[in-house]
């Protein structure tokens, strides 16, 4: 098969085997690779109602067929598992070099079965694939795990590991590559770590042949100058980073700030903002493989107490510690990101819930004597301070290290945490952008903004300008991007290229790649039988239409100040609507007549 290698290893960690074994042809036609792949195979292979932790529970590393091609972009892969946050099917995308580099070794996946008795890493150079012995590697860091397997197994390696966070088994922790590079959300890290699997490496020094190389070609490079040439990808990412957003959100009322209890404007933002970053502690810009945007960043922070050298923080990052904790300080903000990616912990969740615990400080649900300390807002020293906790698992971080939610809940007040579905959301206030709030509603795997990013209409004006404020037509363009971006996700390319590109591009790439002659409508399609096929698994686990829903404070509090003064989410208006576009019935469930029409049995 074009674009792909046609190889499977499926290691079973319980009885130390691994087999090679084909692709299955068809599944690739229907769900294309990485997200959508690892999630037809999790439906097949795993039951719903499995405990995450449990042995039983899956781990699917996966590339998509345009992975590590000269597709604009490229880098991308999937790690998949029912994830321990939610509940819900896990399906984390992140980028870097490891997911070309599996290709080149002659691999689009690799499916963990059980759990080892003991640490191991699995290693593979090519045809060469073993399980080595990872005791030595147990507690250490991501840069020291990297650093000592890029030692052992040749500094060409390319490495995907685990922190004390996996190990510990943080609800939040993050499967790591590159170093810097994280599958961030909803806690696969610690489905990883529940294995006893520390890390995998792999060398690879093979090619991946697409199916017309000429025209496969021409589309790359004229994406590639579409890219260059856009105001978003090609000037303001490059320059400022993602962190660009918090002046932009701010301004219009949306940025979420103190646990999203004082509205959408921090009067601090401009110096957390990525125009701060770039001057005062910016290196340089950073690409994952196949990337001419380079919107990372590599920053280096030498003054004071908070020291760091290393990549970030991205805007969810230094929102989550910023703003969302009432922290103006950048240097703290992005230590406390730079140990996140030391001890592999999800910054977004990290920082919203050190946010939630303290408004309950501030309220007297947690007390300076539980704490250790006292956790005000805008305690610089306590975001560093409890990361590093959480990460290990010791004393208050042992509770944190549940998430917002669960530990909100254990004091009884579950409406302080700022979740959906047990994961909490991101940057964008859902009362100001009621697409962004109908979003993370019906997001698959809980809050989450990159499962339909409407901030780029909403705020961007992308593809078309959409009023944030208003209902109208907000399902219909919702449903739309949530299909595309699964797409995105499965063929395994980075979401920002639609900024620039749309789906008539991406086809392209994804037919003259793999060579089969789907038109535009079909492969959107593909991306709603995606959807629709992790929707499934959800339900079998027990998530319903009930799940779809808000915290109270975004449905009846209203912004207190603003261009958006006043507004809640208006989320019954929206939901009704989604569900019909989307051919479910008024609990959510997809119909049998939607079922039939894309195919899924």
């Amino acid at each position: 098969m074009y674009g792909f290698t046609g190889k499977l290893l499926r290691v079973n960690l319980t009885d130390k085997t691994i087999k090679k074994e084909g692709l299955n042809p068809k599944d690739a036609r229907e769900y294309l690779g990485a997200r959508g792949l690892g999630t037809k195979i999790m439906m097949d292979e795993v039951d719903p109602k499995v405990d995450p932790l449990s042995p039983e529970n899956k781990l699917i590393f996966l590339t998509g067929p345009l992975t590590g091609t000269f597709a604009a972009s490229s880098g991308r892969y999937e790690v998949v598992a029912k994830a321990p946050l939610t509940g819900t099917i896990g399906a984390s995308n992140s980028g870097g070099h490891f997911g070309p580099e599996l290709k080149y070794a002659g691999y689009d996946g690799i499916i963990f079965e059980g759990k080892s008795e003991e640490p191991v890493y699995l290693y593979i150079k090519d045809d060469e694939v073993e399980l080595r012995d990872a005791k030595h590697l147990w507690g250490k860091t991501v840069f020291e795990t990297t650093d000592t397997l890029l030692e052992e197994v040749g500094e060409d390696a390319k490495i995907a590991c685990i922190g004390p966070g996996g190990e510990k088994l943080v609800l939040f922790a993050t499967v790591m590559n590159d170093r810097h590079r994280a599958a961030g959300r909803s806690g696969l890290g610690a489905v990883m770590g529940s294995k006893n699997l520390k890390a995998v490496t792999v060398e690879g020094s093979k090619s991946i042949e697409v199916a017309k190389p000429k025209e496969f070609l021409n589309i790359c490079k004229s994406s590639r100058k579409s890219l260059k040439d856009h105001p978003v990808t090609g000037t303001g990412l490059p320059t400022y980073g993602t962190q660009i957003l918090i002046n932009i959100l701010n301004e219009s009322g949306g940025l979420p700030t103190r646990n999203w209890r004082d509205g959408g404007i921090f009067e601090h933002a401009e110096e957390t903002s990525g125009e701060t970053l770039t001057e005062k502690y910016l290196v340089k810009n950073k690409g994952c493989f196949g990337c001419n945007i380079g919107c990372g960043r590599i920053t280096k922070i030498s003054d004071g107490k908070f020291k760091s050298f290393g990549e970030g923080p991205e805007y969810e990052a230094g929102w989550s510690y910023g703003a969302n904790c009432g922290v103006r300080n950048l240097a703290a903000i992005s230590n406390a990101n730079f140990i996140c990616n030391e001890l592999g912990i999800d910054p977004i969740t990290m920082g919203a819930t050190i946010a939630c615990a303290m408004e309950m400080y501030e309220k007297g649900i947690l007390t300076k004597k539980e704490l250790g300390r006292e956790l005000p807002f805008g305690d610089d020293e306590a975001i560093v301070e409890f990361t590093k906790m959480t990460g290990m698992r010791e004393g208050f971080g042992d509770k944190l290290a549940m998430g917002s939610y669960r530990m909100a809940e254990l004091y009884k007040h579950p409406e302080l945490s700022m979740s959906v579905k047990k994961q909490e959301m991101p940057a964008y206030d859902g009362r100001v952008l009621q697409g962004m709030g109908l979003e993370y509603a019906t997001s698959n795997r809980g809050g989450c903004h990159v499962r339909g990013y409407l901030t780029s209409p909403e705020i961007l004006g992308i593809p078309a300008k959409l009023d944030p404020h208003v209902t109208t037509d907000k399902a219909a363009w919702l449903k739309t991007f949530q299909d595309l971006t699964a797409v995105v996700d499965s063929a395994g390319i980075c979401l920002f290229t639609t900024f620039a590109l749309g789906l008539p591009e991406i086809s392209e790439m994804i037919r003259t790649g793999i060579g089969l002659d789907y038109t535009d409508e079909e492969i959107l399609q593909m991306g709603e039988r995606i959807w629709n096929l992790e929707k499934l698994f959800n339900l079998e686990a027990g998530i319903t239409g009930k799940d779809d829903t808000l915290p109270s404070r975004l449905l009846k509090e209203p912004i207190p100040e603003g261009p958006a003064k006043g507004l809640v989410a208006q989320l019954d208006v929206m939901l009704k609507e989604y569900y019909e576009l989307r051919g479910w019935d008024e609990e959510s469930v997809p119909t049998i007549e939607k079922l039939e029409e894309l195919a899924i049995k």
